[in-house]
C-alpha cells in the first residue's frame, strides 16, 4: 500500500529524471494511495456481503425447485428432498467455480497494475491485501451450501405435501427477511425495508416455480 511517504521518497529518488516522468510517476503513486485509502471499508465488508449474497442465493433457489419438484410430485416427498440437495451440490459447485473464475480474473489485473506501479518506483510493491481466489471460492460455495441447508433441513422429516410447502415457505421467507436486514445493516443502511425486499424477492422465485411446476403437471397428466 502505498503511503506519503512512500511517494515522497520515490519522487526523491528520481534526480535527474525529467519532469514529465517525475509528473508521471507522483500521480501513480498518489492514485494508487487514494485508491487503498477508499477501499479500506469496502474490504473489510465485502465478506460479509458475499456470504449473505451466496447464502441467499442458496435458499432462495433451493426452496424454489423443493417446492416446484414437490409440486411435480406431491406424493413423493423424497422427490422434493433429493432434488434439495441435487441442488445444494450443484449450486455450490457453481458458486465455487464462478467466483473462483471472477476474483482471479480481478487478482490479474491488480497484479498487472502493481507491477507496473514497481517498474516506475523500482522498489517491490506491498501485496498484502490482494484477493485470494481459492478462500473467495471456498467462502462462496460455503455460504450458498448453508443457505441451501437452511429449508432442507426445515423440510427433511416432514412428509404431508401441504405441510411442507407451508414449512418450507415459511422458513425462507424468515431467513430472507433476516439475510436481507443483515446485508443492510452491515452497509449502514436501513434494516426493515432490504428485509422486505428480500422476503418479498424470495416469495416472487417460489410462486413463479411452483406455479409453473403445477401447471406442467396438470398439462402432462
Amino acid at each position: 500500500m502505498a503511503t506519503d511517504n512512500d511517494t515522497k521518497l520515490a519522487v526523491a529518488e528520481l534526480g535527474p529524471t525529467p519532469a514529465p516522468e517525475a509528473m508521471k510517476l507522483c500521480t501513480v503513486c498518489v492514485a494508487t494511495a487514494t485508491h487503498d485509502a477508499m477501499s479500506l471499508p469496502s474490504q473489510q465488508g465485502q465478506w460479509l456481503r458475499a456470504a449473505v449474497l451466496g447464502a441467499s442465493d442458496g435458499l432462495v433457489s433451493t426452496s424454489a425447485l423443493m417446492l416446484g419438484i414437490g409440486a411435480a410430485r406431491p406424493a413423493d416427498p423424497r422427490a422434493a428432498l433429493l432434488s434439495g440437495v441435487a441442488g445444494l451440490v450443484a449450486g455450490a459447485c457453481s458458486m465455487a467455480i464462478g467466483e473462483y473464475v471472477s476474483v482471479h480474473a480481478q487478482l490479474d489485473v491488480e497484479l498487472a497494475g502493481l507491477q507496473r506501479l514497481e517498474e516506475a518506483r523500482g522498489y517491490p510493491a506491498d501485496r498484502a491485501g490482494l484477493p485470494n481466489p481459492c478462500h473467495a471460492s471456498a467462502a462462496s460455495a460455503l455460504s450458498f451450501a448453508a443457505g441451501a441447508a437452511i429449508p432442507l433441513l426445515a423440510a427433511w422429516f416432514v412428509t404431508s405435501y401441504g405441510v411442507r410447502v407451508a414449512v418450507v415457505v415459511a422458513t425462507a421467507t424468515l431467513a430472507l427477511a433476516a439475510f436481507g436486514a443483515l446485508g443492510a445493516v452491515q452497509g449502514r443502511a436501513p434494516g426493515g425495508r432490504a428485509g422486505l425486499r428480500a422476503a418479498l424477492g424470495g416469495l416472487v422465485a417460489m410462486a413463479v416455480t411452483y406455479g409453473l411446476m403445477k401447471l406442467f403437471r396438470t398439462h402432462s397428466d
